[in-house]
């Protein structure tokens, strides 16, 4: 109960003080491309639940028809604003909204397509998916230039299933497993401090 009034405080927070900046970055997404501001999804929540995550629109409109559900670096589909976007993190702000509706949390598992789900084992999938999945954890920070990582893989999706997909499994079952307040502020500022980097 602390994690979710925590969540819902600082995405209250959030929501209200980038309000400004989200808005610019909505208005600089609509004068570069067509389509909408936001991208949806579908995503695996919280014990197996699906929802729609919130992301600001960083590839042309319709890119995700057809396509792989994994993004390389140099992707032709990915717009102007939306290479800036992507590389500060800023695409992930709307992700506050489906903190305060309860979708996610600020700290936990990535959420993934259910395509990738699937292929969780079965005992795994069940630990993982306790928890609400996260805007940030560790595999955020350790796999910041993922994007790169695929686009030198001669097969991306199957270099992301074997190689990628795997580890990230084993960092979320260590949160879960050890997951704490302190532990989750730890990582909200060091995600900080990364995209001020940037």
């Amino acid at each position: 109960m602390i994690k979710r009034a925590f969540d819902i405080v600082c995405s209250t927070l959030g929501l209200v003080l980038l309000s400004p900046v989200m808005a610019a970055i909505a208005f600089w997404i609509r004068h570069d491309t067509s389509g909408a501001v936001f991208f949806r999804q579908e995503r695996v929540g919280q014990f197996g639940r699906s929802f729609r995550i919130h992301k600001f629109r960083t590839m042309v409109s319709g890119a995700a028809a057809g396509g792989l559900a994994i993004t390389v670096a140099h992707d032709p589909r990915i717009t102007p604003s939306g290479r800036f976007l992507r590389r500060h993190k800023l695409d992930e702000l709307p992700q506050l909204i489906d903190v305060f509706k309860g979708d996610m949390s600020l700290v936990g598992p990535r959420p993934e397509v259910p395509e990738f789900v699937a292929m969780y084992p079965s005992e795994v999938r069940d630990e993982v998916l306790s928890v609400r999945p996260g805007i940030t954890d560790e595999t955020s920070l350790r796999f910041r230039n993922e994007s790169a990582l695929l686009a030198n893989a001669e097969d991306a999706r199957s270099y992301y299933i074997e190689t990628i997909l795997p580890l990230k499994l084993a960092s979320y079952l260590d949160y879960v497993r050890t997951r704490s307040f302190r532990g989750d502020f730890s990582i909200l500022v060091r995600t900080a401090l990364t995209i001020i980097k940037t």
